[in-house]
């Protein structure tokens, strides 16, 4: 039997790993305006595909990423995954024009998916039901600490050196997410409990995942969630720096958002064993929807001087990344409840799905950046009130 790392432990490690993601989007962040001038300065808008581009590759190694795990064991892909991770973000180092960067973006994206989704199955091996929420959430409060300092790091990084010296950081925090779990955590998964990687049992295993109704409703929902951070992290620099004036102090600000929503998380991992994971979404949600809906009105009033509304600005995109806390958590352990025996595989096929189609609903959001907020807070609010109506018809189902 795999050795249990004393969960303090555990969870630090877990963060981490799933940090990979959050780092090598936000840390990038202050970098577009640098990257838009070097190699898009006719289209600056373009630049938002540096973040978009590692998602959508993101997604699209997950289909793989959960498979290769219950077929050669969790710690091996997540391994190769960061080898991957690493090899992307030295050829982002190198590349001379935005389409290489984007491929590399898009290999860097492939390769996150493995500490991306073994970890989460790590979880499931160990852990099931709201316990499982618990923990997830616990690991999402921390892992929220990332999203918090990666601006600054990525501005400190530009200021010693330029945007490029942000992907040598990526190789550096790989390494120590690589040795740390090689040294301290054992395998979770054990050998005769692995599922041969090959068509046949990818194929009985798809066709149980999108024949369960929850697991593909629970899946469509997510792909909301996704797409509403999605479309903000695309967007967000641009309106701090275009609409507010705020490029120098955006990443102080993006650290403020970042810490005001860690709560969300230690606030669901309190209330979900009592509340249940679908009534907490539900809530948060619905909040989400009127909140968004309420701002863009109080926006397309015209009536104040958008210098003047940036705390409203402020208090919606903390809003915003404080319903992530509350939601996917609980969507993630929600859709792979019944699939604990295919645990790896069905994170993969869920959170892939969901990844991919939000690249393609958020980030064209992000796009529609028109020197406003407007169109990414009414998208947002839309986004919101579909989830909830969907959350809410299955629970009244149940």
């Amino acid at each position: 039997m795999a050795r249990r790392l004393p969960i303090v432990e555990f969870i630090a490690l877990m963060a981490m790993l799933f940090s990979m993601v959050a780092f090598a989007i936000d840390a990038m962040l202050p970098g577009l305006p640098e990257i838009a001038s070097e190699l898009t300065p006719h289209s600056p808008n373009q630049a938002q595909l540096v973040i978009t581009a590692f998602m959508f590759g993101m997604g699209a190694g997950t289909f793989l990423a959960g498979p290769l795990a219950d077929a050669y064991g969790r710690r091996f892909i997540t391994n190769l995954g960061i080898l991957v991770f690493a090899i992307g973000a030295l050829m982002a180092y190198l590349a001379p024009t935005l389409e290489l960067l984007l491929a590399a973006r898009l290999l860097q994206g492939v390769g996150v998916a493995g500490p991306r989704i073994a970890p989460l199955a790590m979880v499931r091996d160990i852990y099931e039901g709201r316990k499982m929420a618990q923990i997830t959430s616990f690991i999402t409060m921390v892992f929220m600490l990332v999203p918090a300092a990666a601006p600054s790091v990525g501005a400190l990084i530009m200021d010693q050196w330029n945007w490029r010296g942000i992907f040598l950081a990526f190789i550096v925090f790989a390494a120590i997410a690589a040795i740390w779990l090689n040294l301290r955590q054992d395998e979770t998964l054990a050998i005769a409990d692995r599922r041969p990687f090959s068509f046949k049992v990818l194929q009985s295993g798809f066709v149980e995942i999108v024949t369960n109704r929850s697991v593909v409703i629970y899946t469509a929902i997510m792909t909301l969630a996704f797409s509403t951070l999605i479309a903000q992290l695309s967007s967000t620099q641009q309106i701090y720096d275009l609409t507010f004036g705020r490029q120098e102090s955006f990443p102080l600000w993006f650290a403020l958002t970042a810490l005001f929503a860690v709560p969300a998380t230690f606030l669901n991992a309190m209330l979900v064993v009592r509340v249940g994971m679908r009534r907490m979404a539900m809530f948060a949600f619905g909040m989400q929807a009127v909140v968004s809906l309420g701002i863009a009105l109080i926006f397309l009033i015209g009536q104040f001087p958008w210098a003047t509304l940036f705390p409203v600005w402020f208090i919606w995109s903390t809003a915003n990344l404080f319903t992530a806390g509350l939601t996917l958590g609980n969507l993630q352990a929600l859709a792979l409840q019944p699939l604990g025996h295919i645990a790896g595989f069905g994170a993969s096929v869920t959170i892939a799905s969901s990844t991919i189609l939000a690249v393609f609903i958020g980030g064209p959001i992000g796009l529609l950046f028109n020197g406003t907020p407007v169109p990414l807070v009414i998208c947002v609010g839309i986004l919101a009130t579909l989830a909830w109506a969907m959350i809410r018809r299955l629970t009244q189902e149940l």
